[in-house]
């Protein structure tokens, strides 16, 4: 008499069973990011979004920023400053065009010391720490070295070397100072442009340019062709990075001119510095200074990160 073998069912796990884990396992994992991300969601709620929407209420009132007592006025803070306010308008201009020069310079000097360096087989740290040590500064300290720079070394370096090109009103002029002011930000600015490039063309795949040079391609097509594409993520972050920077520069300025002479220098940070603690204390029309700036900014930053983005290309 035989005795039967029990029969163990036994289930089919699918490749699903096996790729998706349980719900439990999901909950911990957000759990688990969520508690590591909450420090920086707490200081970016209270110290950046909690004030840029408190800011975009107070631009519709009167208020002082000490009188707890204010009137909603709608939008004659915002009517005035394009229609009443001249000083608002050039300063405007003025940023508008320090940030033209700033974006076009900087990255354009920056990729091309990217490189010049990166093409050296040696010396490449020496250079990129030369070029990058001017960054370690704050931007304020850069601007008062280069003001003893300008009113004292260089007139002093003209007379003793008779460079005559020297001798200019650095900062007493309108017209000069724009590119002192000019001089100082791309000299503390462009060593940082020019490492994040560096790092874009380490990543540049080296068959593609061996092809290009079997092809027959000079170095200038190679550099249109195959190396701008292939860098354009990092084209996308320096022209951000350019873009916001130059657009609420204030402390270069400060320090250096502090908006002179008069205010031929003034650019929209400072301009809404000043009407916030030196003309009456005028919170409530500073604040909508600032939310004009930060919709111009807005505007044109998204407006550029989707044009260069759709250019981006992966290896």
């Amino acid at each position: 008499m035989s005795v039967k073998e029990p029969v163990i069912e036994t289930r089919n796990r699918t490749s699903i069973d096996l790729v998706i884990p349980k719900k439990s396992s999901f909950k911990k994992k957000y759990l688990s990011l969520l508690l590591f991300v909450s420090p920086a969601l707490l200081f970016y709620l209270l110290f950046l979004f909690i004030p840029t929407i408190g800011a975009g209420v107070y631009s519709f009132t009167d208020w002082n920023g000490l009188n707890p007592n204010y009137a909603f006025v709608g939008f004659s803070n915002y009517i005035e400053a394009f229609k009443e306010d001249q000083a608002f308008r050039h300063s405007f201009l003025f940023t508008l065009r320090y940030t033209v020069f700033v974006f076009i310079i900087q990255n354009v000097v920056a990729l091309m010391l990217a490189l010049l360096i990166e093409s050296r087989t040696r010396s490449k740290g020496f250079f990129r720490t030369i070029f990058f040590m001017p960054n370690m500064l704050s931007l304020i300290i850069s601007a008062l070295m280069f003001s003893f720079i300008f009113t004292n070394v260089l007139p002093e370096l003209s007379q003793k070397a008779l460079l005559t090109v020297l001798d200019q009103p650095w900062i007493g002029d309108a017209k000069v100072s724009f590119y002192s002011i000019l001089i100082v930000s791309l000299w503390q600015g462009i060593g940082y442009m020019m490492v994040i490039y560096m790092a874009a063309l380490q990543g540049v795949p080296k068959q593609l340019k061996e092809a290009a040079m079997i092809d027959g391609a000079n170095a200038f097509q190679r550099l249109r062709q195959v190396i701008l594409p292939m860098i354009m993520h990092a084209i996308t972050i320096c022209s951000f990075l350019t873009l916001n920077g130059a657009f609420k520069v204030f402390d270069v300025v400060y320090a250096l001119t502090q908006g002179g002479p008069g205010t031929s220098t003034q650019v929209i940070a400072l301009n809404i510095y000043e009407e916030a603690f030196s003309n009456n204390f005028r919170f409530g029309y500073a604040n909508a200074k600032a939310m004009i700036l930060f919709m111009v900014v807005l505007m044109i930053t998204l407006i550029q990160v989707r044009v260069t983005k759709g250019k981006e290309v992966e290896a």
